[in-house]
């Protein structure tokens, strides 16, 4: 009879096994629930990262265009602190150009992001008469940049297809 009772204990034990507990299914559905909202912020984080790029890329173009107007413009517009007018004209062009492209692949997302929200910070320091319609922009892409700085580039980016290969490759 202890044969019988073992064998019917272990047939339990395996059918239990077969079926999952609610915890099981709780932990199933969260995961599941984790792999779908990744997909909507991944969207998010490329559009605001698209924006940023279309907005300082611009700007950045503009200002190669007419080197002559951008330096009369920092010589006598723009009152960037500490720096001399060309110097500044040279960085703020550059970091409009250069981050921006950044951002738009999504590479150092963050690093990109903190350096866009300095030259941004830096046209509203230096501009003192900034319409409020402007500064307004102004507020959206330097958050913009703090939302891309706080959660990197997203699932849609260079970065985190250089991070899948490295832990691909580590593991």
């Amino acid at each position: 009879m202890s044969t019988t009772h073992s064998s019917l204990s272990a047939a339990a034990a395996s059918s239990d096994a077969a079926v999952p507990s609610l915890r099981q299914r709780l932990l199933g559905l969260a995961q599941g629930w984790l792999r779908f909202e990744v997909w909507p912020q991944a969207l998010a984080l490329l559009a605001a990262r698209l924006y940023l790029f279309e907005v300082f890329f611009r700007s950045g173009l503009t200002k190669v265009q007419d080197w002559d107007a951008t330096l009369f413009l920092f010589n006598e517009e723009y009152h960037v602190p500490v720096l001399p007018p060309e110097l500044a004209a040279w960085m703020g062009t550059g970091g409009e150009l250069g981050f921006s492209m950044l951002l738009a692949l999504g590479l150092v997302t963050r690093p990109a992001a903190v350096g866009l929200f300095f030259v941004n910070a830096m046209a509203v320091i230096s501009y003192p008469d900034l319409a409020p319609a402007a500064l307004k922009d102004h507020h959206l892409w330097g958050v913009l940049a703090v939302l891309l700085a706080v959660f990197g580039g997203g699932r849609l980016s260079l970065d985190a297809l250089a991070w899948r290969r490295w832990l691909s490759k580590a593991a």
